[in-house]
């Protein structure tokens, strides 16, 4: 059952040691998570697998964050985005929610604010028991 398992994150980062270092941070919180570095392997990864949240940077090698949100969001309109990126103003805070991520932060945080988002966004997006107690 997929509830039992590890939350799956996709974490798209074009620089290597933010990619390694959130990657390992997540992973100490026992989140599986899945790396890639450009839109094309974003689009392809989030196409082909399932997860649970996406994180994502604004800058990228082949173009933006907001290009992979909005591609991401034809197919797939619920699961959780998250923004963490360098880029601090407000304007790339909204464009970002308007492409259909649920939030941004900047970097550098801590890590504990970036788990602190990631858990709840996928702990409010999985499907709630409809089993009642009694």
């Amino acid at each position: 059952m997929r509830d039992t398992k590890a939350p799956r994150v996709l974490y798209i980062e074009d620089h290597e040691d933010t990619r390694e270092l959130v990657t390992l941070v997540l992973e100490q919180r026992s989140y599986e998570v899945v790396t890639g570095s450009t839109i094309k392997s974003g689009v392809a990864l989030a196409g082909s697998q399932e997860f649970d949240l996406y994180l994502l940077d604004s800058w990228l090698p082949d173009g933006s964050g907001l290009e992979l949100c909005k591609q991401i969001r034809e197919f797939d309109k619920a699961t959780p985005i998250v923004f963490y990126s360098a880029a601090a103003y407000e304007i790339d805070k909204d464009q970002a929610i308007k492409s259909g991520a649920q939030a941004y932060l900047i970097k550098p945080s801590q890590p504990s604010e970036l788990c602190n988002i990631v858990t709840t966004l996928i702990e409010s997006h999985r499907p709630r028991s409809t089993r009642s107690v009694v």
